[in-house]
């Protein structure tokens, strides 16, 4: 109990260092760039990685840059029984932010920013948990090791190369979620579709259309360009389309015809509900609009039936599904760019545990190739810890001393370091139904919560590496 005041206090006591460390991480844009032999995700993630290790070795920690892969801080040099996967790479800002999204805005007992919550926060979190820890002089039997990763967003081959050296620690989380623990993780269904036709020449028809930045993020607006068709005769349909879906809508002239621009509320693509995506919307806007009968147009409305705005579940897709285990099935078209000779589309899928190529993947590939749809993609297996293994319950029971909470497992659509790690989890670093906007504008974490993650995190450093806490 002592030990537990002590550490308390000692964070209580840094709460300011511990904003100003985070805010040195958030100023850089480590969004993966063009890479090089030196750099392989490109300079911002680099650049971020070096910054966290210039910081870990300021306050006495033993660290390590693999190849600007991967860093790691030890916070001794004994037997690791504990890794903690964070991640400093980070998506782009979007659109929507009132505030500069690369600089630490505290606000109203909110930390703004992007990377705050995701993940950049939470590594901070663990590093400040370790150095209580460190600096109140208590001595551990075992190490625990923080891994700050720079790829996580993209592919996660950051681990690939670290652990093609390393070997992972018997026990392992990651602060890249949400409490109280997460210990499934669901599949992945990530298909491309494709379509093309011959150049066009009625009108009035869509010849351009582009929705969405990346994979993994709900996107939150999307234009097109519709040819041989008047404002007067567009604006009408188009306001109350816009008013259904409650989107934004704007609509100018230009050289090519009238440009329309839809602008929803981004999200993550794991969280749908979150947000409201713009890309379906004008998907649907364009549908009602009175177009040529052409192949452009048929590609549209056949698009508007398999995936209306607001179905993030594959309902119309003939593939919607869930188990108590893991949930729903959710799947959304994220990315979109169509011309006149065709469209390209990617759709992001967090598949539950009872999918399998047969109910899911072959039903969605019949019923759009049954549309002229080429469609390419393979599915990727869920991930699942059993809920009654014992480091799970320590980590728990560190929630629960912390929160006055009662502690459960819970599943998630998103995909995390632990994803391919036996055993591994996600545990924090926000507190159950926060909602941080991560991947969206205004991206934040409420401060209270971080510190009280910080604690979380000390005291399970405590259970994990002062005595062997179970068998390994």
């Amino acid at each position: 109990m002592e030990e537990t005041k002590l550490i308390d206090s000692w964070i209580d006591s840094h709460i300011n260092e511990m904003i100003s460390d985070l805010s040195l991480l958030v100023s850089i844009k480590s969004v993966k760039g063009t890479s090089s032999p030196d750099i392989p995700f490109g300079e911002g993630p680099a650049k971020a990685l070096n910054e966290a290790l210039r910081i870990c070795s300021s306050y006495g920690f033993f660290t390590k840059n693999h190849d600007n892969y991967v860093g790691t801080a030890d916070l001794n040099q004994r037997e690791t029984t504990l890794d903690i996967l964070a991640h400093l790479d980070v998506v782009d800002e979007g659109e929507g932010w009132t505030s500069n999204p690369y600089r630490l805005t505290v606000k109203d007992g909110y930390l703004y920013g992007r990377g705050t919550a995701d993940d950049k926060g939470p590594a901070i979190a663990v590093l400040y948990a370790m150095r209580a820890v460190k600096e109140s002089g208590i001595t551990l039997k075992y190490n625990t090791r923080l891994i700050m990763g720079t790829d996580e967003e993209s592919g996660s081959r950051d681990l690939e190369h670290y652990f093609m050296t390393e070997k992972s620690a018997p026990h392992t989380f990651t602060p890249d979620c949400a409490f109280p623990v997460y210990n499934i993780e669901k599949g992945g269904y990530k298909p491309l579709i494709r379509k093309t036709w011959d150049l066009q020449t009625v009108l009035p028809r869509v010849v351009l259309f582009k929705g969405g930045y990346r994979l993994n993020v709900l996107p939150a607006e999307a234009e097109a360009v519709v040819a041989g068709i008047t404002a007067e005769e567009l604006s009408p349909i188009v306001s109350n389309a816009a008013a259904a879906f409650r989107v934004t809508c704007m609509h100018e002239k230009t050289d090519q015809g009238i440009k329309i621009t839809v602008r929803g509320k981004s999200a993550h693509a794991a969280s749908p509900e979150e947000g409201n995506n713009g890309l379906t919307a004008l998907i649907g806007i364009l549908a009602a609009l009175p177009l040529s009968d052409c192949p452009s147009t048929q590609a549209l409305r056949q698009l508007n039936e398999v995936f209306p705005h607001g179905d993030n579940h594959g309902k119309a897709a003939g593939i919607a599904m869930k188990d108590d285990i893991s949930g729903d099935l959710t799947i959304v078209l994220s990315l979109m760019t169509m011309n006149e000779h065709g469209l390209t589309g990617r759709l992001d899928g967090r598949i539950p545990i009872s999918a399998n190529d047969d109910n899911c993947k072959a039903v969605f590939e019949k019923r759009l190739k049954s549309l002229g749809f080429s469609v390419e993609g393979e599915m990727t297996k869920p991930h699942h810890t059993p809920a009654d293994s014992p480091f799970i319950r320590t980590l728990l029971n560190c929630y629960e001393r912390y929160t006055g909470k009662r502690g459960s497992c819970l599943s998630m659509g998103g995909g995390t370091y632990v994803h391919d790690i036996e055993g591994g989890v996600a545990f924090g670093a926000t507190m159950p139904g926060f909602q941080s906007n991560i991947h969206g504008s205004g991206e934040h974490i409420a401060l209270d919560d971080l510190i009280t993650a910080c604690k979380i995190y000390a005291r399970v450093i405590l259970e994990m590496c002062r005595e062997a806490p179970f068998d390994t």
